[in-house]
């Protein structure tokens, strides 16, 4: 028997808060800006001391952490760690929220995955709205996010102050949960085809002689003067991908580049929309990952361009795995 979640103009007050990544923590310091109770869970113990830190209470698992909580938010990598952490028997956060709670996921993931969530919510008396966030981390902490969402109005109306704690732009789909994953996985899915083309196009530049990053200067603040040309058309032509670096700051992994153009060829294969440069993209980001960049920025997909064209950038990555050791 499904329990219908009344969402209807309920103040949230007591958040809980599942993953403190490089995403999670500045949208803790928002919320915590924002006057909301908050209660964390991560299974990194130094995320959770500097959550403390913040004035966020702990939790041992994620139940825990949903328990009394008027919505939980959800930053976690991917689908099968959001499925664990809602659904997982004595830990997950399904049976633990009290009806008429909402469950806000603000992650990259398929968007039956979202669909799927959105039906156990409710049949469990609770709501969820599939809300995945396009930002960087330090775009987080000046509360410059956009949120694409998802689900029914209520569970919406619910969610939106606390999205508004970090975002600049809140954009709704319709009651359809997945329909934001479906827009975040488009955007993605652009972002890594400029990173591949910005990367051709200067290794053509550079091999004819050009300044590449002189190149990239001139486009970037003509043609192609916008967020994603400036950020990571610099990064490209000045080959800087270590998390870390003054231009790419925390960075989003190569691997989890992978996770959502993979994603992307998914959906496209199960509503037969061809999108032939996703494959190309694919193969291009698990080659990079198959040669240990899974943990650098995901614009160092760029350096096989420079590799394919002659170009030595040995120097600017990792040794693979076991590289030096004897067979």
């Amino acid at each position: 028997m499904t329990r219908r979640a009344s969402t209807k103009a309920t103040p949230v007050k007591n958040v809980a808060l599942i993953g403190l990544g490089a995403m999670g923590l500045p949208m803790l310091d928002n919320f915590i800006a924002a006057g909301y109770k908050m209660r964390v869970y991560d299974v990194n113990a130094s995320a959770m001391k500097e959550a403390a830190a913040k004035g966020a209470d702990g939790a041992a698992s994620p139940a825990e952490a949903a328990a009394g909580a008027d919505a939980v938010v959800t930053m976690v990598p991917n689908d099968s760690v959001l499925r664990k952490v809602t659904c997982a028997p004595e830990t997950g956060i399904l049976h633990a929220m009290r009806p008429g709670s909402v469950h806000v996921s603000c992650s990259t993931v398929h968007p039956d995955t979202s669909r799927e969530l959105a039906r156990l919510h409710a049949t469990a008396g609770s709501a969820f709205v599939g809300a995945p966030i396009f930002a960087r981390a330090d775009g987080v902490a000046r509360r410059l996010a956009s949120f694409c969402v998802g689900g029914e109005a209520g569970a919406i109306a619910m969610a939106r102050p606390l999205l508004e704690a970090n975002a600049n732009g809140i954009f709704e789909f319709g009651d359809d949960p997945g329909a934001g994953n479906v827009v975040k996985i488009c955007g993605n899915y652009m972002i890594a085809s400029t990173i591949q083309t910005c990367a051709e196009a200067l290794s053509l530049a550079e091999k004819s002689g050009l300044d590449r990053q002189a190149v990239m200067r001139m486009l970037n603040t003509t043609i192609f003067d916008c967020l994603i040309y400036r950020g990571y058309g610099d990064r490209v032509a000045q080959r800087s991908h270590v998390p870390g670096e003054p231009l790419v700051g925390p960075g989003f992994q190569l691997e989890l580049g992978l996770k959502d153009v993979t994603l992307a060829c998914d959906v496209a294969r199960q509503v037969q929309a061809p999108m032939p440069f996703a494959t190309l993209l694919h193969d291009r980001f698990l080659a990079a990952a198959a040669r240990g960049r899974g943990k650098l920025d995901w614009s160092a997909v760029a350096l096989s361009a420079s590799e394919e064209a002659g170009v030595d950038v040995s120097h600017l990555v990792p040794p693979l795995p076991g590289a030096g050791k004897k067979p």
